[in-house]
């Protein structure tokens, strides 16, 4: 569940990490949040933020994006960072991007058959991405019964793959990282939130606030003693 200026919306662990996905990707390519928003409404009305490995012709992916387009290769079209990478760099090519209306700019990247139907996502869509580049902190949640044992290794280098090169560090069951600014830190830990379910996080712990897995309820962030400085990040796994 993500809440970002009285708004909320819900997702599945699915949606939830491949929107962290496309968010993350937004902030390593130090774009606005908008970015984010337009991607994310461009994926619901797709797929519903799938990673499809079908869809109208040859178009498959978060995007539906085309091989016969130029788009790319299926396979690299069902890898989602490239396909997310892919969006971007059509996204910044088209004029006034930045502050045309959203369901027009995404229709100008995908050239849908259906060119008013982006706008039905647009307000899901933004508190997703103000959630999930760290714009709306302590804003994104999950509800995780899965039990997945902890990877360490495997949430390192998820992060690094969605947001670059990054300041952290590992001991034992718990990564720490060193963020540039706050903003950043809450993308890494919304975006911890978002995978709990796939690298088996119990706990995300940043500045005075605490995350922390729950078997029946949705978890709130809580106070945390003692804090952290504002820009570090711990994640504790299983």
């Amino acid at each position: 569940m993500a809440t970002a200026n009285n708004s909320s919306t819900v997702v599945d662990l699915d949606q939830a990490h491949f929107a962290s996905i496309i968010a993350g990707l937004s902030v390593r390519r130090g774009l606005p949040p908008r970015a984010a928003s337009i991607a994310i409404v461009t994926a619901y009305q797709e797929t519903g933020i799938r990673n499809l490995t079908y869809g109208d012709r040859d178009s498959v992916g978060l995007f539906q994006q085309r091989p016969s387009q130029g788009w790319g290769t299926k396979q690299q079209l069902l890898d989602p960072e490239y396909a997310t990478g892919k969006f971007y760099d059509a996204l910044v090519k088209i004029k006034n991007w930045e502050t045309d209306d959203i369901n027009d700019v995404a229709q100008k990247v995908q050239r849908s058959g259906h060119p008013e139907a982006y706008r039905d996502h647009e307000a899901d869509a933004r508190v997703l991405a103000s959630t999930l580049t760290g714009q709306s902190p302590a804003g994104f949640s999950c509800l995780d019964r899965s039990g997945t044992p902890g990877d360490v290794k495997a949430l390192r280098s998820s992060l690094q793959r969605t947001f670059g090169k990054i300041d952290d560090s590992a001991e034992g069951s718990v990564v720490s990282i060193r963020a540039s600014s706050s903003r950043r830190a809450w993308a890494y830990a919304h975006f911890a939130v978002a995978n709990a379910q796939l690298y088996g996080v119990t706990t995300v712990k940043i500045g005075n606030r605490l995350w922390q897995t729950q078997d029946f309820n949705l978890p709130d962030w809580q106070e945390a003693s003692p804090a952290l400085p504002n820009k570090r990040v711990e994640i504790t796994v299983r």
